[in-house]
């Protein structure tokens, strides 16, 4: 399968090519709407919170754009998870045309998809990290370990998302479940809350929350400076290799079916 990729690489290259010109295809801007929409963010965030409502964090009191960064480290990443999952749980559909027409191997289509996201996310990433390079809150030394949560992040969503893919094939009404899901998902994360805002004695089902690890290991980072937990996040990583294995092993099994299906 790797190898089907690296093979393909040229291939899989224009189709992310293509997809990030198309998303900004007849507007006036163009390409700098890539650039403006997480600025925005940033600003609304940073203004409207740490100035206008003077938002604090607990036990960052001290600190006026703790919350913002907290959103700001928050949202983008949920956002990474929740369009990344979601283009790959419909790529099949997406792709029928192309699939119907063309012979290659259909792993390129979710690869696509997933980098396709991400490079969306990075130009985000990278203003927010400008943001704290200027406000002098840039975390030099935890670099290494922000790889660590994308990775952990990345096989978590692609094992997840490949797996439901397959399956909305076969029943439609996955896609349309997953959309449900995630909404609930985004709340029962802290993205835009503390953690400690929670009863103490519900705090314990967060444990069970894969992506709170995931974004507490970013706000752990970029909002107190701390190490990740790595304990906490290598059972993401294990929970992730296990819906990696499950979606191939279910891909290979389906794979020849998928065109017959769409």
């Amino acid at each position: 399968m790797l190898e089907n990729i690296w093979h393909y690489r040229q291939f899989i290259y224009s189709c992310v090519k293509r997809e990030f010109q198309e998303r900004y295809t007849g507007s006036v801007l163009g390409i700098l709407w890539s650039v403006f929409q997480p600025l925005a963010m940033i600003l609304v965030y940073t203004v409207i919170f740490s100035q206008v409502m003077k938002s604090k964090l607990h036990g960052m009191e001290g600190t006026p754009f703790a919350y913002s960064i907290y959103l700001c480290a928050g949202v983008l990443t949920w956002n990474l998870f929740n369009e990344t999952l979601m283009n790959i749980v419909n790529v099949f559909f997406k792709n029928a045309n192309l699939m119907k027409k063309v012979s290659f191997p259909r792993v390129c289509l979710p690869t696509i998809t997933v980098l396709s996201s991400f490079s969306n996310f990075i130009i985000g990433f990278i203003l927010f990290c400008l943001f704290l390079i200027i406000i002098g809150g840039f975390p030099y030394l935890h670099i290494p370990e922000v790889i660590l949560v994308l990775a952990v992040q990345s096989v978590f969503t692609v094992g997840l998302g490949l797996g439901l893919a397959v399956l909305n094939v076969f029943f439609r009404d996955v896609g349309q479940m997953l959309g449900v899901i995630t909404q609930f998902w985004f709340w029962f994360t802290p993205v835009v809350y503390p953690a400690t805002i929670i009863p103490e004695s519900l705090r314990w089902l967060l444990g069970f929350n894969p992506m709170y690890h995931i974004v507490k290991g970013y706000q752990d980072i970029f909002v107190y400076g701390q190490h990740v937990d790595y304990i906490a996040l290598a059972g993401v990583l294990l929970l992730g290799l296990l819906l990696c294995i499950w979606s191939l092993k279910m891909y290979q099994r389906h794979v020849g079916e998928l065109v017959d299906e769409l």
